[in-house]
């Protein structure tokens, strides 16, 4: 006992105190290699004494394990048999009916086809109410319906156009002071 004391001392490492009975177990094969070649390869011997056996390739279970045989007759009749299989049968199509439904046919009519064509359907241009000329007047957009409430716009001049071009921020006060009212853009 004096012995594994001496060894178990000697080791470079401390053991908890459950592993102790480990590690007085393998104290006679920790002297013949060192510490990094039994952290890799484990402790050589242990388990068998013949270092070039193979092991069993069948284990004690696959050994021991019978598979189960049948009663070697005919539990269910023919017939039943049958309806069984036939029940199963129209189950199986039912639930495949439902979970993968057929695909509806493809309409290949189109808006213009269906909505316009349609006979009795007459195309009417409506009139027009006031003369309108596209080159000379303004845009009629969002911001030119809502200018009121854009913020940072110079001074509306005139209604029809807010948007037009103002020199009125870059016109020195001095200039400005003496006019009674801004000219106007037109």
């Amino acid at each position: 006992m004096t012995e594994q004391r001496d060894t178990g001392e000697s080791k470079v490492g401390k053991c908890l105190l459950h592993n102790w009975t480990e590690e007085r177990a393998v104290a006679a094969l920790d002297n013949e290699e060192t510490k990094t070649q039994i952290q890799r390869h484990g402790h050589r011997g242990i388990l068998t004494m013949d270092q070039e056996s193979k092991m069993e390739t069948v284990t004690t279970l696959k050994a021991a394990y019978v598979l189960p045989k049948g009663p070697g007759v005919r539990l269910k009749g023919i017939r039943g048999e049958l309806l069984e299989k036939h029940i199963a049968q129209m189950i199986s199509d039912k639930v495949h009916a439902q979970l993968n439904p057929l695909t509806p046919k493809t309409d290949f009519c189109s808006t213009t086809h269906r909505d316009f064509c349609v006979e009795g359907f007459v195309p009417l241009t409506p009139g027009t109410t006031q003369a309108h000329d596209y080159k000379t007047d303004q845009a009629v957009t969002f911001w030119s319906e809502n200018y009121q409430l854009v913020q940072g716009v110079t001074p509306v001049q005139t209604l029809k156009a807010p948007f037009r071009k103002s020199a009125l921020f870059s016109t020195p006060i001095s200039e400005r002071l003496d006019e009674i009212e801004p000219p106007l853009d037109d």
